[in-house]
């Protein structure tokens, strides 16, 4: 048998082996999706009494949706949630690029201790530290407000530090040279030179930083009480009572959240795709 003839042979085989890995990691991303959304045209009824798979009785149930949307004060969730989101990745994004362009730019006595910093804050879980962080947080009062959540987020990403960091070494130093010999200062480089060439970073940043703030359920919960400052992971919460969860109204509540994520991702995939592939080349 020759070598062209057993090559010719492995080929579907390989075709076969990659449609087939497809095929599954399919399954296992849209089967909860669709064990969603059926279960949130279900009664509460049809819940207890039919499997995760079965079908609703009705498809123009929209009863639940509603349900999660009033009771749930999904409205007001979504409020907070922008309000939370927008100030924690802008936030990130100035405090980041700025931290990277310092460490970058300026050579100071302490630099090789703050970069051994970082990397020590990258590797110590955040749950450990939450006690700590709890009490600093109560005594500047700023538990149960929405700039509680804000704060951590914009102050315990050290991971979007070492992205700005990887762009901004690929940034000639001749840039900043030149605009120095024109009389620009270190601000005036950074906001008209460092900033502008930082896009590819910045992408990617805000969909890290945004995906991680938009599903987090842990901060919110720690550090907002009040219902009225519940955020969209926050209030399914409520549907959970002590003798048992209404899934029905979680379901729907979920597929409210699911929504506005998979819109943006739908009209931003190509810089979402840029960024990513971008910052891996870094």
């Amino acid at each position: 048998m020759t070598p062209a003839l057993t090559t010719r042979r492995r080929l579907p085989v390989g075709t076969a082996l990659t449609y087939l890995s497809l095929l599954a990691a399919t399954v296992v991303v849209l089967l909860p999706l669709a064990v969603v959304f059926l279960t949130s045209l279900k009664t509460s009824e049809e819940v207890s009494d039919g499997g995760a798979l079965s079908l609703p009785g009705d498809w123009m149930n929209f009863r639940n949706y509603a349900t999660a949307f009033t009771d749930g004060h999904m409205l007001a969730a979504f409020g907070n949630t922008a309000f939370i989101l927008v100030f924690s990745v802008g936030g990130t994004v100035i405090i980041g690029s700025m931290t990277a362009y310092a460490v970058d730019r300026f050579d100071f006595r302490a630099k090789k201790p703050v970069m051994a910093l970082f990397l020590v804050a990258t590797l110590v879980p955040g749950v450990t530290t939450q006690v700590a962080t709890f009490q600093v947080v109560n005594s500047f009062g700023l538990v149960d407000t929405r700039w509680a959540p804000i704060l951590l987020y914009m102050g315990t990403d050290i991971v979007s530090v070492y992205v700005f960091l990887q762009f901004i070494r690929s940034i000639p130093r001749s840039l900043d040279e030149a605009a120095r010999l024109d009389g620009a200062n270190a601000f005036t480089i950074y906001r008209k030179i460092i900033l502008p060439l930082l896009k590819p970073a910045i992408a990617t940043v805000v969909i890290i930083k945004g995906i991680t703030t938009y599903n987090d359920f842990y901060i919110p919960f720690l550090y907002m009480h009040s219902e009225d400052l519940g955020t969209i992971s926050t209030s399914l919460f409520r549907f959970k009572g002590p003798f048992g969860a209404h899934w029905e109204a979680i379901s729907a509540g979920a597929i409210l959240v699911i929504l506005p994520t998979l819109v943006v991702f739908l009209l931003l995939q190509r810089w979402i795709y840029n960024g990513f592939a971008q910052g891996a080349t870094k």
